[in-house]
């Protein structure tokens, strides 16, 4: 695992451009405001690409690879075509499995399961259908919360709909296994839950 993932706050920046078909987001250090990590998708097809303007584009696949400004992996997420729900695999740098997302049929707000590879059940992210709001909970702990609001140094990045901020717990111990898996959950709210 990435010593980067050992932080307890990210930045997530979306990048903005016209006509694009891609989700492709920045990732900062809020004490120094330095780019730390960076997400695009890759491998997009035509008629993915085609489909991604339409009223289809949640049930679009994808593939986000999280890497360092460098371009060393991190970690990537990857999900089919999704017609009802969404189950989403998570692969760490050297592309082994790490875990899974089930996504809940029918909840207020989006919701996934997180999963280990043995298929134990390590937390649940959970939104709020009022608000961008999300949290990481297990067991009645919050281990992380994903939100728009941030009153921070990084502030002046929250010019757009789709910038947030990612802040973990420090009830989840540095080089966790479920860290990868929370970073690359919360590169999968806008494209699974979120997306109009």
């Amino acid at each position: 695992m990435n010593p980067i993932l050992n932080k307890n706050l990210f930045l997530v920046k979306e990048k903005i451009g016209m006509f694009k078909a891609s989700n492709n987001y920045d990732i900062f250090d809020p004490e120094n405001n330095h780019q730390i990590m960076t997400t695009k998708e890759v491998g997009l097809g035509f008629f993915t690409k085609m489909f991604r303007f339409t009223d289809y584009k949640r049930n679009t696949p994808f593939n986000v690879v999280v890497t360092t400004p460098e371009g060393k992996p991190i970690v990537s997420i990857k999900r089919g075509i999704a017609i009802f729900r969404s189950d989403v695999e998570v692969f760490d740098e050297n592309n082994r499995t790490i875990g899974f997302f089930k996504q809940k049929f029918w909840s207020f707000g989006g919701k996934f399961e997180v999963f280990d590879t043995h298929d134990k059940h390590l937390c649940t992210l959970e939104g709020k259908w009022t608000g961008w709001d999300f949290k990481f909970n297990k067991d009645g702990k919050e281990l992380a919360h994903v939100s728009k609001k941030w009153a921070g140094i990084g502030k002046e990045f929250f010019t757009s709909a789709d910038n947030y901020v990612l802040q973990i717990n420090e009830v989840v111990a540095q080089d966790a296994p479920i860290r990868p898996l929370i970073l690359a959950a919360v590169m999968c709210i806008d494209m699974v839950l979120k997306e109009k």
